[in-house]
């Protein structure tokens, strides 16, 4: 009786044993893949951690962050400080005594995630990196909060300005995370406002309304470098007084 599959139907014997070894070979190489790759990768990136901090903070900071003559321990700074010089590429620095100001980051953000969990687990405790949502945030009551605690050193449009010969950045290129560290850190001169001079509910707000500087509403017109009263007050002296001494002028021409 037939079964409906003549000779010349079937494959051979040797070609289906061939094709059966190769998928047998080839799922065991994935598998064997998937277990050797998992641990060295996670491996690998603590490694090369420890080689970037070795290779370009040690020199300063020492070999187990506790700081040396070149520069101050890192032990109980936190992940939010770590984070915060790291991220703007204030950190690393080339000279012990350079100043540090925003750069571009030296490092991709996988390599500033590696770094940081590296160098926190060197250096213990501290404020960890703040959780910033912005999606409730009041920016009318951050906006409040900015003017009572920031403005007086980063003007009212975070564009930046300076007290007591002590300069403040402008605040634009700043991320919200950014932002939410450097007010819990105060890096710099700048002083640490903790949560009894702004909570967490007050921070964000505060994040907030620095974030919308971004992309300000400037609906007086012109911007004038958003500088405020000095920029206004020289375009009034310097072009309206200007053209009503010209108009006087030529109403007072003989003719």
């Amino acid at each position: 009786m037939s079964d409906g599959c003549t000779p010349n139907d079937r494959p051979p014997p040797r070609t289906l044993a061939v094709a059966t070894t190769a998928v047998m070979a080839g799922a065991l190489f994935l598998l064997l893949c998937g277990r050797v790759s998992a641990t060295p990768t996670r491996a690998r990136t603590v490694d090369d951690a420890r080689r970037t901090y070795l290779s370009d903070c040690a020199v300063c900071h020492g070999a187990d962050a506790a700081g040396t003559d070149r520069g101050p321990t890192l032990h109980g700074v936190g992940k939010a400080s770590i984070d915060y010089m790291v991220s703007t590429g204030r950190m690393p620095i080339s000279e012990p005594f350079q100043r540090t100001e925003r750069r571009t980051p030296r490092y991709s953000a996988d390599d500033q995630r590696a770094i940081v969990d590296y160098v926190a687990g060197l250096t213990g405790d501290g404020p960890d990196v703040p959780s910033v949502d912005l999606s409730s945030a009041d920016v009318a009551r951050g906006g409040e909060h900015f003017r009572e605690q920031c403005a007086a050193c980063h003007a009212w449009s975070g564009a930046g300005g300076a007290l007591l010969q002590r300069e403040a950045p402008g605040l634009r290129a700043a991320t919200p995370t950014q932002i939410a560290e450097a007010v819990r850190i105060g890096p710099g001169s700048m002083p640490v406002f903790g949560p009894a001079a702004l909570d967490d509910r007050a921070l964000i707000d505060t994040v907030a309304f620095v974030d919308s500087l971004k992309q300000p509403d400037d609906r007086g017109g012109v911007a004038l470098g958003h500088v405020g009263p000095v920029s206004e007050g020289a375009i009034a002296i310097v072009g309206a007084l200007g053209l009503l001494l010209l108009a006087a002028r030529w109403i007072g021409t003989d003719r």
